[in-house]
């Protein structure tokens, strides 16, 4: 769980470097978009067949999960973008 916390806030950071612009939360909104993208992202991964299972082990997440958590805040931060307008 604190992998998926900690794994989060790096992908929010780089969905916020991916998507700049002014959010209207500010940073703390994006962090938390980071950390529920992760869990979003993981848990969609676990769903597709075709995907491996990517779930950090320890605190030294591999790239897989880098890449789903980093996917998932970018859809959640455009989804949050969309409906803050």
């Amino acid at each position: 769980m604190i992998g998926w916390i900690v794994l989060g806030i790096a992908a929010g950071a780089l969905a916020k470097f991916i998507m700049p612009g002014k959010d209207p939360g500010g940073l703390i909104v994006t962090m938390l978009i980071g950390i529920a993208g992760s869990f979003a992202g993981g848990w969609v991964a676990r769903l597709l067949p075709f995907l491996p299972d990517s779930k950090p082990d320890g605190m030294i997440p591999d790239v897989g999960s880098i890449a789903t958590a980093t996917v998932g805040a970018i859809l959640l931060l455009a989804v949050y973008r969309k409906v803050t307008g």
